[in-house]
């Protein structure tokens, strides 16, 4: 299985403060992989940086193109959404005009419907809230459309921040279940960024342990998961 994305020598800013100090990861394609850290490690710093929000230096490479020279948007038509923290919905508008802003870049009506119809499959809450304002769903039916509308995309990778922060862990647990069948069936690369360790390294099969903005472990994420050590100097649990 070949890398879809490869990140090396990274190095992110924040005006004069450095946050990444040459990170070094990559993506097999199909896979899912997690980043995991401490509050303030350089984990959503890292997913900006792939995203070209803020500055940097070092090569990030999508399926072997440079990305470091492309605009938010043209990361989009090449097939990479983006998850923010805090779900990043429009709130006036409905879930289902949500579903189709994600989709805004596509002409072909026919194929938008059955998406949607196929977003309503994947989270039926969604279905029962179609008609109803975004601000006026919990924050998992949110998070719920967030990751939905990232999926109207048709996207090769897709990148979360955090998608269990602040919900109820039934309903991570719900969420985390459905990102799994979207991996598996509809061959979505995922990267997840997350503080909640023990269930992210359910999720995926790769990770990265993140400290002070420098990676100081990576490998099969079961590996990490039963390393003691690691658990409880880097993970909390």
């Amino acid at each position: 299985m070949s890398d879809i994305l490869e990140v090396r020598e990274l190095r992110a800013y924040y005006g004069q403060v450095q946050a990444l100090h040459g990170i070094d990861l990559s993506l097999r394609e199909g896979s899912v992989t997690t980043l995991l850290g401490a509050n303030g490690a350089g984990k959503t710093t890292t997913l900006r940086s792939i995203c070209n929000m803020i500055r940097f230096t070092g090569a990030i490479r999508f399926d072997g193109i440079e990305l470091s020279t492309r605009s938010t948007e043209k990361l989009v038509r090449l097939g990479i959404a983006h998850v923010p923290q805090g779900r990043g919905t429009f709130t006036r508008m409905t879930v289902e005009e949500n579903l189709r802003l994600g989709a805004i870049s596509r002409n072909d009506e026919r194929a938008v419907t059955g998406d949607i119809d196929r977003m309503y499959a994947h989270f039926p809450k969604l279905k029962e809230r179609r008609s109803q304002q975004a601000g006026t769903l919990s924050g998992g039916e949110q998070q719920m459309l967030a990751v939905a509308r990232a999926l109207m995309l048709r996207p090769r990778l897709m990148l979360l921040d955090e998608p269990s922060f602040g919900l109820a862990p039934l309903i991570v647990r719900d969420l985390f279940g459905i990102l799994a069948k979207i991996n598996r069936e509809d061959k979505v690369t995922i990267m997840v960024v997350e503080q909640n360790a023990e269930l992210a390294l359910e999720l995926a099969s790769d990770a990265y342990v993140i400290e002070t903005g420098r990676i100081v472990m990576s490998g099969p994420a079961a590996e990490i998961s039963n390393n003691e050590d690691i658990r409880k100097s880097y993970l909390g649990y």
